[in-house]
């Protein structure tokens, strides 16, 4: 007998499947390379490296407002913290951001969209 352990996500919000070799697979759709994954739809991102983001890499965010209270950042293979300005700029912006390893950035989206939180993931691929 086998179990379906799936995560009941809500209808119409986003699901993170697969991620594997730089694709990530949400709600039945490839994404390769970064993207940021919103409650209700995914966008592929023009991200530069980690140490070179900025706060306008997470325009898209901001602006989905009230939608996002938490982001989730992944970091690519390990967890790395954003720069002090990021955070405390988002912050400012109502979003608390959590960075993490990819890997875990994308079970945790899962978990809180079925808990049917207010959260956005923005994913960088390991390497």
């Amino acid at each position: 007998m086998s179990l379906d352990i799936s995560p009941l996500i809500p209808t119409g919000r986003q699901v993170i499947q697969s991620y594997r070799g730089g694709i990530f697979r949400i709600s039945q759709v490839d994404y390769p390379g970064p993207v940021i994954v919103l409650p209700d739809h995914t966008i592929s991102w023009s991200a530069p490296a980690f140490a070179d983001l900025t706060i306008a890499d997470f325009d898209t965010v901001i602006a989905a407002g009230a939608a996002v209270q938490v982001l989730l950042l992944g970091c690519g293979d390990k967890m790395q913290l954003p720069s002090l300005v990021l955070r405390k700029t988002l912050r400012e912006a109502g979003i608390v951001i959590e960075p993490m390893d990819t890997g875990a950035a994308c079970r945790t989206f899962n978990v809180l969209m079925g808990e049917d939180r207010r959260v956005a993931a923005a994913l960088l691929p390991a390497s």
